[in-house]
């Protein structure tokens, strides 16, 4: 920055972005021209509870303080400031799921993360009756599916949101939600760029013909789209935000948003014949369409930007966990050679290697499948790993197959989008901890998908970076600019971009690996289902 960060900061000409990933909450504040001045972060994880992945509320506050906390440290340790307003504030978190409240504002049951697939009947159904692809994971899903499973807090359900509406109601008191986690959460009227009406009245009826008279309508957060704001920090909000009491209230707040939207921000994606990928523990791809799609696709969900343009999403559960699993494994093996290594080398030297591997996999196959997989059909998982009897086990082999796998499911909902439907991509943005290692998943994802693959500075601090972004935007007070316009000519211009453009000879060997992980899904599809539910408690 030109200016004076400090005077910045106690100025209150900032934004501040916090985001609840699957793994991490982080909180980054950025200046005017966008740049962060400060970070802070907080490890967390979902945990498995009567065999649904939930996360406590209590786990939610204590890492949105401690990642404010840490953040206020970087703040004053780089600028000598204290941390004790900021301009305006966004809040975004993993789309989707199932957050349900009484009267009282009580949690009637867990809270049922993305992660979940229990949700089989009803999003079939949903299917069915709507028209369009309903997904395990969208929060109609899970109210359906607890209606037909005659679950007793039905009955006393008085508001349903997503996580980042959660804690964007406790900051402001307001129930709002940005317009692309609403579409993760029921279908939207691209007319009125609000709930389906129609939908909405047929969700009623299937209601009262399970014997549960609710008003749909009456349950969900309002909406709003980019540019507009969603409320005020609250006293009561800025003291859960910061207990020691140094942040003032009065903030404003853009309207929350999911971490898709907030990664299409981030990766300046958010224009037709644009598109992104983020992998972490799921990984996912967002590509903005021209037009409507010509047909129903159960791999793909039809969602929105945060400006509330048509999205194509193919969301797959499964990301990179099951590959660090592996990195875990080769960095205790380091440790017992008396050898210790820092995590991320291992990552380096693994990725690095996977160049060297057989461009189809050398026989070797792996799924890499931790929890169910709606797009391959799976309600659970099981890590699984296996190779023909003539396949050389070599480390750089193994290590491209397990990264072929991250990619693996992702490339069958990119298929239908690409192949089926004709959609075409003028540019694909990679962001996320797989990508980190220069050139490598970049390269392979190219190949996936036969298209070029940018990484660089454009993901900024990632999500959460996005998220205040929106918050800078909805602060810049110009309610005729369209998102798009603002991150090309203010937020990316000479932004740093690498490009991988799909090599042949991998592009080959991905579509060799690719009919022996479809032909194989059978016995992935066995490993579940020859357990029996008493053994499935064991192996967890």
């Amino acid at each position: 920055m030109s200016e004076n960060a400090g005077a910045v900061i106690t100025g209150g000409r900032t934004a501040l972005g916090i985001e609840l990933g699957s793994t991490r909450i982080k909180a980054v504040l950025i200046g005017p021209d966008h740049a962060p001045l400060g970070v802070g972060s907080h490890d967390w994880e979902n945990q498995l509870v009567d065999r649904l992945w939930t996360y406590a509320l209590g786990d939610v506050w204590t890492g949105v303080q401690q990642s404010f906390a840490a953040l206020a440290e970087d703040v004053q340790r780089r600028h000598g400031v204290d941390l004790s307003t900021v301009g305006v504030l966004g809040v975004s978190a993993m789309m989707h799921g199932y957050l349900a409240f009484d009267a009282s504002g009580e949690l009637l049951t867990p809270f049922r993360t993305w992660r979940n697939t229990n949700t089989g009947r009803s999003a079939e159904r949903l299917s069915a009756e709507f028209g369009v692809n309903i997904p395990h994971r969208w929060s109609v899903a899970h109210l359906y599916q607890a209606i037909l499973d005659g679950e007793e807090h039905v009955g006393r359900l008085d508001h349903l949101t997503t996580l980042a509406g959660y804690v964007h109601w406790q900051l402001t008191g307001e129930k709002v939600l940005g317009i692309g986690d609403a579409s993760g959460m029921f279908p939207i009227d691209d007319g009125t760029r609000g709930y389906d009406a129609g939908m909405l009245a047929r969700f009623d009826q299937l209601a009262a013909e399970a014997g549960v008279d609710l008003t749909l309508a009456d349950l969900l957060p309002t909406i709003e789209s980019a540019g507009r704001q969603g409320g005020e920090l609250t006293e009561a909000g800025a003291k859960l935000l910061d207990p020691t009491g140094r942040l003032r209230p009065g903030v404003p707040l853009c309207p929350p948003e999911g971490d898709a939207g907030t990664g299409m921000v981030a990766t300046n994606s958010v224009a037709p014949r644009t598109g992104n990928v983020s992998a972490g523990t799921s990984i996912f791809a967002m590509v903005v369409l021209e037009h409507e799609l010509a047909g129903v696709h159960r791999e793909l969900d039809l969602v929105t930007t945060p400006a509330g343009d048509p999205v194509a999403m193919v969301h797959c559960n499964n990301g990179a966990s099951e590959l660090e699993a592996w990195v875990g494994l080769f960095t205790e093996f380091a440790r017992a050679l008396g050898s210790p290594a820092d995590p991320s080398a291992v990552f380096e030297i693994l990725f690095t290697g996977a160049l060297g591997g057989a461009s189809d996999g050398g026989g070797m196959l792996a799924y890499n499948y931790l929890s169910g997989e709606p797009i391959t059909g799976l309600e659970e998982g099981r890590p699984l790993f296996l190779r023909s009897p003539d396949s050389r086990l070599d480390l750089g082999t193994f290590v491209r197959t397990h990264l072929y796998s991250s990619l693996a499911t992702l490339r069958i909902g990119m298929d239908v989008l690409q192949r089926a439907e004709g959609v075409r991509l003028d540019r694909m943005f990679a962001h996320g901890g797989l990508f980190k290692t220069e050139g490598v998943a970049q390269r392979f994802l190219a190949a996936a998908i036969d298209t070029p693959v940018s990484v660089g500075d454009v993901a900024g601090e990632g999500g959460a970076w996005g998220i205040a972004v929106l918050a800078a935007f909805a602060g810049s007070r110009s309610p005729e600019r369209s998102l798009a316009d603002y991150l090309e000519t203010t937020v990316f211009p000479g932004a740093d971009v690498r490009t991988a453009e799909p090599d042949p000879v991998d592009v080959a060997g991905f579509d060799a690996f690719m009919q022996r992980y479809v032909a194989a899904l059978p016995v992935e599809r066995a490993a579940v289902d020859h357990v029996s539910p008493a053994q499935r408690g064991e192996l967890r």
